[in-house]
């Protein structure tokens, strides 16, 4: 534990010495800050249900922004080697960069909590799905997290692997979506595929254990493969 908290430091300092982690938390902050204050003043809606209903898109675009460079970064420097010369293990390094960046989307959500706190000065708000939607957003964005993690793990370019990763963010949130193409028999196996289907059940404030399942499996999914692909590399 003591060396995946060591890794998890390090990546986690490393976030707020670059500008891009600024630049990525100023986008997701316009954004979600414009969807949250058009619903509220122009529709006169006191929830925040379009803010939750986007957020998997939107994470689909910011997260794997934010976990393209942890392996890419440090395969195209050479850096990778000489941090397998020190007693940590692939396991270590994998847990402590998927943590840092989960704690890193944990900071970026914290200012949105503004959002209800207003809504609960102006007008009645349900506090349930509120805290289910934020408990939601985390475990969305630890599974968003290890895919941006193993796609990481694919290649030395960053921009190559924010492709990837968003690629893979956006079909599974998109995946329930397009069932309409599906025959009958198929459409139970393909909602349960869709990261949006879950999410948007926590979200109401229902919290069921095969949604939270759904959610670890996918982090479990991507942390492996990341493991499996840098075994490879070694």
């Amino acid at each position: 534990m003591r060396q995946i908290n060591n890794i998890f430091k390090k990546e986690f300092r490393t976030y707020f010495v670059s500008p891009i982690a600024y630049i990525v938390i100023s986008i997701f902050l316009l954004v979600t800050g414009w969807f949250f204050f058009m619903t509220f003043f122009l529709y006169n809606q006191a929830d925040l249900r379009n803010f939750f209903i986007l957020l998997p898109i939107i994470f689909s675009f910011v997260v794997p922004a934010v976990t393209m460079r942890l392996f890419s970064e440090e395969l195209n420097i050479g850096s990778y080697e000489i941090l397998l010369t020190l007693p940590v293990t692939f396991r270590d390094v994998i847990l402590g960069k998927f943590l840092a960046s989960v704690a890193f989307l944990a900071v970026m959500l914290s200012p949105t909590l503004a959002y209800p706190i207003t809504i609960s000065f102006l007008g009645e708000l349900d506090w349930g799905p509120v805290a289910g939607g934020y408990i939601g957003a985390i475990m969305l964005g630890a599974a968003f997290s290890s895919i941006g993690l193993f796609a990481s793990s694919l290649t030395r370019n960053q921009i190559v692997a924010f492709i990837i990763g968003m690629a893979l963010c956006f079909a599974l949130t998109l995946v329930d979506k397009m069932l309409f193409f599906l025959p009958q028999s198929m459409l139970g196996f393909f909602e349960y595929l869709g990261a949006d289907f879950h999410f948007q059940n926590i979200s109401k404030g229902i919290i069921d254990s095969r949604d939270i399942l759904y959610f670890l499996s996918i982090s479990f999914l991507g942390l492996y493969g990341a493991h499996l692909v840098m075994e490879g590399k070694n």
